[in-house]
Parts: structure tokens; C-alpha cells; sequence
């Protein structure tokens, strides 16, 4: 009895991620940006731990009928794609022609992504830009480029949705943990820095972004060299 009561409430604090979306969205739609990553944030934090949880527990097993990895996917197309495409579509980031396209195109990439069986690698890699359009979002709030210089940042990860470069993920990557989850720390400090003050943000905060996004992706890229050149 109480596996099954722990087991539902894994289910419960995944399923909290689609109401921390509705929140963000309708942050979103009164264009309260700092208050719409909060949420967002918070989801973010649900995402990291519940999956753990899940398997510590053995959701699978205590109720097989309820499938965690559908729920979480669910989840995840709302808080990492749904809201931020919506944000894109309504903030002044982009040129205002482009906005709903743009918004349209990363709804329409990422559910493509998130139905490929192949879109994680077995040793934790992603295999394309892995729709997280809510740190996206963050970067073009937080350093403001010109919306054109915005609208090719947007259509070139949509593309590279489609294209087999490697991208880490900051914990299922055993043999770069230690080192990807002190780098995902220092983003974190950077996140909260962002969005405690005005976009875009400060001077330290755009550093701290930019070199934790550079170290991140470039041991992806680094990967996906070795990769190549070992086939």
C-alpha cells in the first residue's frame, strides 16, 4: 500500500509540471517574462528530480498502468516547447512578421523530436538541438540581440533539430558528470541572476551564460568529432 501511495504521488509531482505551465502561459499572456520563467524554473526543478524518484521507487512496477515516461513527455512538450512558443510568438524578440511562424516552426520541430525513439544516444547524448526552447528563451531575453539576429538563432536550432549533432545531457552522461553538473550549477546561478533582474540582463550574467552554453555544447561537439571520425 504505501509503494502504491509513493509511486502515485511521483505521478502527482510530474503531473504538477503541466499546472506550472498553465501559470507560465498565463504569465506569458500579460507579458510578465521574469514571473513566466519562475514557473517555468519550478517545472524545471519537478523535471530533474522526479525522474529519479521514479526509479527509485519503481514506478513501473507499483502501477503499470500509469505510464511516468508518457506523463513526463507530456509535460515536458508543454513547459520546454508549448509556453516558450507562445512566448516567441508574443514577446519582442523576433521581427513581428516572424513571430507566430516562428512560434509555429518550434511547436512543429519539437513534436517531431519528442516522437523520434531515436533521439537519445545510449550513453546520454541527444541527438539533435533537443527542443529545450525555455533555455532559448531565456538567452534571448537575457542578451536582446536584434530580432533578426534572434529570428536566425530560432530557425537555425529548428533545423538543427533535424540534423544527428550530439548534445550533452548534464546528468545521464556518466563519464562527465561530476564535471557537466558543477557547469549546470554555475548556469543555474546565472538563470536566477537573469531573471531576478530586468532584461536584458547584466554584464556578469550574460558572461556566465554565455561560457557555461559554450562549455556545454562544445563537449557535445567534441563528442560528436570523436563519433565521426571513429565510423
Amino acid at each position: 500500500m504505501i509503494e502504491r501511495l509513493s509511486a502515485a504521488a511521483i505521478h502527482f509531482l510530474t503531473a504538477t509540471g503541466a499546472a506550472l505551465a498553465l501559470l507560465a502561459l498565463i504569465a506569458a499572456s500579460r507579458g510578465d517574462w521574469q514571473l513566466m520563467f519562475i514557473w517555468l524554473g519550478v517545472a524545471l526543478i519537478v523535471d530533474t528530480i522526479d525522474g529519479p524518484l521514479a526509479r527509485h521507487v519503481g514506478v513501473t512496477h507499483v502501477l503499470p498502468r500509469w505510464s511516468g515516461k508518457r506523463l513526463d513527455l507530456i509535460v515536458d512538450f508543454l513547459t520546454y516547447t508549448a509556453v516558450p512558443a507562445f512566448a516567441l510568438s508574443q514577446a519582442d524578440l523576433l521581427p513581428e512578421a516572424y513571430r507566430l511562424p516562428a512560434g509555429i516552426a518550434v511547436i512543429m520541430s519539437s513534436l517531431f523530436h519528442m516522437a523520434d525513439q531515436d533521439s537519445k544516444t545510449k550513453d546520454g547524448y541527444f541527438v539533435g538541438f533537443p527542443a529545450i526552447w525555455n533555455v532559448v528563451c531565456l538567452y534571448l531575453f537575457a542578451f536582446m540581440p536584434p530580432p533578426f539576429v534572434s529570428l536566425a538563432i530560432v530557425m537555425v536550432l529548428v533545423v538543427l533539430t533535424f540534423v544527428p549533432i550530439l548534445c550533452l545531457h548534464p546528468f545521464r552522461v556518466a563519464r562527465l558528470r561530476s564535471f557537466s553538473v558543477a557547469v549546470t550549477g554555475l548556469w543555474l546561478v546565472a538563470a536566477i541572476g537573469s531573471v531576478a533582474n530586468p532584461f536584458p540582463s547584466p554584464l556578469w550574467v550574460k558572461a556566465l551564460l554565455a561560457a557555461t552554453a559554450l562549455c556545454l555544447t562544445g563537449l557535445g561537439a567534441i563528442h560528436s568529432l570523436g563519433q565521426k571520425k571513429a565510423s
